[in-house]
């Protein structure tokens, strides 16, 4: 499996999407890393040239519902809507059934500990 990790948006701050990505990597698995303020278009972008199977994007700003639907939104439009979209950071309770009806395959938020997440892309609960 090849994954890679998102911080889509003006949000700045990376620490948690570079522990996931290490944490994934120590598992095995194989992690590519965009860095910071990506637009939905270079990430989808990114995706395909790197051919992975899982985009996981990291979001702290509150901005997750609209950002995750244009990642979906231009996988599609791409023919890359095989590749899954995961999401984590500060996400409120109540949106994560709109992120999944959205087609986000999973949601990880703020403070699920790292054995859940490298366990969700090991078990394939992810796809």
């Amino acid at each position: 499996m090849k994954v890679l990790i998102a911080k889509p948006g003006l949000d700045g701050h990376d620490r948690g999407a570079k522990v996931v990505a290490q944490a994934l990597r120590d598992a095995g698995i194989e992690v590519v890393y965009t860095g910071l303020k990506r637009t939905p278009e270079e990430i989808v972008n990114e995706a395909v040239q790197e051919d992975v199977d899982v985009i996981g994007l990291s979001i702290l700003s509150g901005a997750h519902l609209l950002l995750a639907r244009r990642v979906l939104e231009g996988l599609r439009g791409q023919g890359a809507d095989d590749i899954r979209v995961v999401v984590g950071g500060i996400i409120p309770p109540a949106d994560v059934e709109e992120l999944t009806k959205l087609g986000v395959r999973r949601v990880f938020p703020m403070a699920t500990p790292l054995q859940e997440i490298v366990a969700a892309f090991k078990d394939g609960t992810i796809g």
